[in-house]
């Protein structure tokens, strides 16, 4: 068949191809599109003709994308969104999303903080959509976006390559997270009192990192001649709680994120002894994303729970 003639190609068979690589086996595909697990298997089979390629190759877990599916992937999902958009175009505000999904890229600090308050949003707001958050970060989002793993993402800047817009979010700065039975009685009440540097360096530490040892605390306390000796590092800062619970240590991590690790713990939020410079909180996405309605709804819904994130946008 010529490349270009699509006249005899089923295309409910792109939604099912969508549907194989984002779930990753036959029998969750059939779930998410309502259709019997045979059914998708056939498709599948049809797929393979289609693309002359395996597509999915079986694994202990499911299915494992080919190069030549991760190759398509992007490619499937654009003219997917291209479709979806134009129903939007016909009916701009459809009483439901059911059955679609948006991805939202964000580090595990960010969903701690916004990740109950956009579930809250969007269901009130967009009916039947359902989101899902992946792990990104600054350095990679713009591959992620541009690969359409995610529509949105929220991250420390990172959306300066082309095609890609943002807004801001905020202004982020850190805080400290400790056991609450380890400070003083007195003038911790209200759980913002700072500590003293001297108790800040005395105490062990808690480092949250993707990777290395050294953080911008090392370096405020380089400045002024101190050094403060990190006990244990962890990649997530859900793991906090578990970690300083009962124990003398400290974490200095985004106020963000120790402000919704205190509200649901016994852990006591408290000012930071060293001045450490803010950093950007934005949000991103496909320059053409926001033609979809449902990718839409979420960046509004996003944008809604901003308050959240502290120091007010630029």
């Amino acid at each position: 068949m010529h490349a270009r003639d699509i006249s005899g190609v089923d295309l409910n068979l792109l939604k099912i191809f969508e549907a194989l690589f984002e779930e990753g086996g036959a029998s969750r595909a059939a779930i998410r599109l309502d259709m019997t697990q045979s059914a998708v298997s056939a498709a599948l089979k049809r797929l393979r003709v289609l693309y002359d390629d395996r597509l999915f190759t079986p694994t202990g877990r499911g299915l494992a994308p080919t190069a030549r599916a991760r190759e398509l992937k992007p490619v499937v999902t654009e003219a997917l969104d291209r479709v979806r958009q134009s129903l939007a175009i016909a009916s701009p505000h459809p009483a439901s999303f059911h059955g679609r999904a948006v991805a939202i890229g964000l580090s595990d600090d960010f969903e701690l903080a916004l990740g109950q308050p956009i579930i809250a949003q969007v269901a009130r707001h967009a009916p039947g959509l359902r989101v899902i958050f992946r792990q990104t970060y600054s350095q990679i989002v713009s591959d992620s976006l541009a690969s359409q793993d995610i529509d949105l993402a929220i991250a420390a800047g990172g959306f300066g390559a082309r095609g890609l817009s943002h807004q801001s979010l905020g202004q982020g700065d850190y805080a400290c997270l400790v056991d609450a039975a380890t400070l003083p009685r007195a003038g911790n009440r209200e759980g913002n009192s700072a500590l003293l540097l001297e108790d800040f360096v005395a105490r062990g530490h808690i480092l949250v990192s993707s990777g290395g040892v050294v953080g911008i605390v090392d370096e405020a306390l380089a400045a002024q001649g101190l050094k403060r000796t990190v006990i244990a590092s962890t990649t997530h800062f859900a793991a906090l709680p578990h970690l300083l619970k009962g124990t003398q240590a400290v974490a200095t991590i985004p106020r963000h994120a120790a402000s919704a690790i205190a509200a649901l713990t016994g852990l006591r939020l408290v000012e930071c002894p060293l001045a450490l410079p803010g950093y950007p909180i934005e949000l991103g996405w496909r320059a053409n994303a926001l033609r979809d309605a449902a990718v839409a709804r979420v960046r509004d819904a996003i944008d809604a729970c901003s308050h959240l994130l502290g120091a007010p946008r630029a």
